[in-house]
């Protein structure tokens, strides 16, 4: 697996990339070509806080987690637990979805602009949105950690948005 580390407010230490290296590692069993799948970690501190945020983008889904914590190298750990937790949990969802499917690539591309600091808007992101189900929307929003996403609903031949309701369980706005 290949790791691209990144510090915002931090220099990324020899040790620091050693342990998420190590840690990575564990990963790697998950994935058909570990060789070929690329990780993103971003490590931010804030304060006191050191928060690991992790995209692991590959054709068929994408992975993102993060954590905070006031040790970083136990934050490391939560995050691999916590992605461990994400992949397990949604290992039989994927099996049953892409058996004798080809790959479909759910990589969203992502911009960040920023705006003016005199707009309410402090941040846009455009994505490129792939047709899906609303099962593989479901699932794709879970893996990312998101309370909400937006997708082609092929079902509904629109733009939908599926979102975490305060119980818990899942609703769906279709755009007609």
């Amino acid at each position: 697996m290949i790791i691209n580390i990144r510090g915002d407010k931090v220099s990324i230490t020899k040790a620091m990339k050693d342990q998420i290296e190590n840690k990575f590692m564990r990963l790697e069993k998950y994935f058909d070509e570990p060789s070929a799948i690329t990780a993103h970690v971003n490590i931010k501190i804030t304060n006191q806080t050191q928060t690991i945020e992790v995209t692991i983008p590959t054709s068929k889904f994408t992975v993102r987690a993060e954590e905070s914590h006031e040790d970083l190298y136990t934050a490391i750990d939560l995050i691999i637990d916590k992605i461990e937790r994400q992949i397990r949990k949604n290992k039989t969802k994927l099996q049953k979805k892409y058996k004798n499917v080809e790959p479909i690539d759910f990589n969203l591309d992502w911009e960040d602009n920023e705006v003016e600091e005199e707009s309410k808007i402090v941040k846009r992101k455009s994505l490129e949105m792939k047709p899906m189900d609303e099962e593989e929307a479901l699932i794709q929003a879970e893996l990312l950690g998101h309370d909400f996403f937006i997708f082609k609903n092929v079902d509904a031949e629109c733009i939908s948005v599926i979102y975490k309701r305060k119980d818990g369980r899942f609703g769906i706005i279709d755009a007609k």
